[in-house]
């Protein structure tokens, strides 16, 4: 393995492009049009366009990613997390296309991302597991006649993903149809398979998972265990390692059912298996993630393996570095910095960041994607770092957070911060330890106070175009930012995207993003507070409610992409019945 095509953006591929340079292996990067000049781009040896503005049409696109590790010259492909890492036939065309792929085979990604063949391989190596439905259901009907039989609350799960995408949990029956239905479309939008299955669920869980590393040669090794409990909407923001305040017993019966289970699934590469550990002390298995982490930092914190080197040795057909699981080395915890404002409930922003000021000194370590003037695009995840302390006791760690967060400046768009320095103020966290999976959205009562709106971004992609160069037509790509410098190219006005202040039936875009469907159709009455469509912005679906009662006239079709604020129907009130109804430019 000489080459590594990194298939995926951001602090991720930041992190195996500094692996690469450890290892002595040449790494490519590939990029979205809003990535053009994006930290990961500068840092990687080489980097080639991937000649797309969304996720569909860039990085997850297969065949723009083989044609450009084959043009490179990479002879292995490592997908990062999210993106592509957990799709099988994905695995299959890099092998196909003769290239190393660097994670496990495609028929145990597809065994154990199908979470009902993953219950299956758990039911039969006897890992702890909770009542679940006997596969997927096919109704909304079965959903909530489980629920019934088993009781409140259940948990409605995508059989095919992650992230916390096609995941509800219902805690009333009169909520589990509708939960039913809106997992199954957010599977369909996120993984293209709709099928979806129920359990019970734990309720105040704390989320517990193993590390596990397995080579080749038939060595299958847990190498540690995290906490990621600290969530907002099933996804994580605070992870530590190894996981606090369990019993030996727990410990050691989650590091047994996750090395069966990996080692039954004929597992290779590094990958994690998730349970969740109830105030009872009842565990359950969740999930196998069948790739790295975003919380793995904290793992190499605490035993001293760099997890993508051992993933670059293990693709490479070698063993795994340790014989034996090591004993944790202090203590480790990860701040996910998302640019998302807690005072707004975490919405996604997308802007500039105009002050990145990172912490640093002793146990302080920054995985990061973006710098001072980098541009957070809107049709991306909101994950742009991670701030990792390290401490010889998990109370050192703490106060060494403090002190990083404290030094921690970022500006131009809102960022998580003010809800980390709460956290590790607050003695749920940091005293007792008595947060679970929902504690952000039931005893975390402090009130954050709301950003400010950051400004929209200086720079939205690419105008791309041809030119000859000593004979040879080249594609070119210019930043639309610098070509505003030159001044407007035309007279041409624009067309009305945004509300005025007295435009009381404007319906418009809460956020920048994907507007995903409508739920109501043109020339529907509808009342005010009734929600009218749903908005997927960052991995994450943002209702679109009626400021008003009326005849709603629908002016952006479902699949655009859309700017905050821009107008995308509009509802005919006694008092705006005469409102012109114009149609806004989008962007599909």
């Amino acid at each position: 393995m000489k080459k590594v095509l990194i298939a995926n953006r951001g602090e991720i591929a930041v992190r195996i492009i500094r692996a690469c340079k450890d290892y002595g292996l040449t790494s490519v990067a590939v990029y979205a049009d809003a990535d053009a000049d994006a930290l990961f781009v500068t840092l990687a040896d080489e980097a080639y366009a991937l000649n797309g503005v969304t996720a569909k049409d860039s990085y997850l696109d297969i065949d723009k990613l083989i044609a450009i590790a084959k043009r490179s010259g990479a002879d292995a492909v490592h997908p990062g997390y999210g993106f592509l890492s957990e799709r099988s036939e994905f695995a299959q065309a890099v092998i196909d296309a003769g290239l190393i792929w660097i994670g496990p085979d495609p028929d145990v990604i597809e065994a154990l991302g199908d979470k009902l063949k993953a219950r299956a391989i758990a039911q039969k190596v006897g890992a702890p597991l909770v009542a679940g439905s006997d596969g997927a259901i096919s109704s909304p009907a079965e959903a909530l006649a489980f629920a019934k039989k088993f009781g409140l609350p259940i948990a409605i799960k995508a059989a095919h993903g992650g992230g916390g995408r096609g995941l509800k949990i219902a805690r009333e029956f009169g909520e589990v149809e509708e939960l039913f239905s809106s997992a199954t479309r957010e599977a369909v939008a996120a993984f293209g398979r709709g099928e979806c299955y129920v359990e019970q669920f734990l309720d105040r869980p704390r989320h517990i998972e193993a590390q596990v590393l397995a080579d080749r040669l038939g060595n299958v090794l847990v190498v540690g265990t995290r906490d990621c409990s600290l969530q907002r909407r099933n996804q994580k923001l605070v992870e530590e390692a190894p996981a606090p305040f369990l019993s030996d017993e727990q410990r050691v019966k989650i590091h047994s059912a996750a090395r069966d289970i990996c080692a039954e699934a004929g597992y290779t590469g590094a990958g994690t298996v998730e349970f969740l550990l109830s105030a009872d002390g009842v565990i359950s298995f969740l999930e196998v993630n069948t790739r790295l982490q975003v919380e793995h930092p904290v793992t190499e914190e605490t035993t001293g393996l760099d997890l993508v080197i051992e993933q670059f040795r293990i693709a490479e057909g070698l063993a795994v570095s340790m014989t034996e699981m090591p004993e944790p080395r202090g203590h480790a915890i990860e701040f996910r910095i998302n640019m998302e404002d807690p005072g707004r409930g975490f919405l996604p922003s997308a802007g500039d960041i105009s002050k990145f000021a990172a912490p640093s000194g002793p146990g302080v370590r920054l995985d990061s994607g973006v710098v001072t003037g980098s541009t957070i695009p809107p049709m991306f995840d909101s994950l742009s770092a991670k701030l990792i302390v390290w401490g010889a006791t998990r109370e050192q760690a703490i106060a060494r957070a403090r002190r990083a967060l404290d030094e921690f400046a970022i500006e131009g768009v809102p960022s998580v911060l003010p809800f980390h320095r709460a956290v590790i103020a607050h003695d749920d966290f940091a005293k007792d330890f008595r947060v679970h999976t929902r504690w952000i959205e039931t005893d975390f009562a402090e009130t954050l106070e709301a950003a400010s709106r950051p400004a929209p971004a200086v720079s939205a992609g690419l105008l791309r175009g041809h030119v000859e160069i000593d004979g040879k037509r080249v594609e070119i790509g210019i930043p639309d930012a610098f070509l505003r410098l030159l001044g407007p190219l035309s007279s041409a006005s624009s067309s009305d995207t945004k509300s005025e202040d007295n435009d009381a039936g404007a319906v418009t875009a809460p956020v920048p993003g994907l507007l995903v469907h409508w739920n109501v159709s043109d020339g529907a009455l509808v009342e005010k507070g009734e929600v009218l469509a749903m908005m997927d912005v960052m991995k994450m679906e943002t209702a679109v409610t009626a400021p008003v009662s009326g005849t709603i006239s629908i002016l952006a079709e479902a699949g655009s992409s859309q700017t905050a604020g821009a107008i995308i129907a509009r509802i005919a009130s006694d008092k705006n019945s005469t409102t012109e109804q114009t149609k806004p430019e989008t962007r599909t």
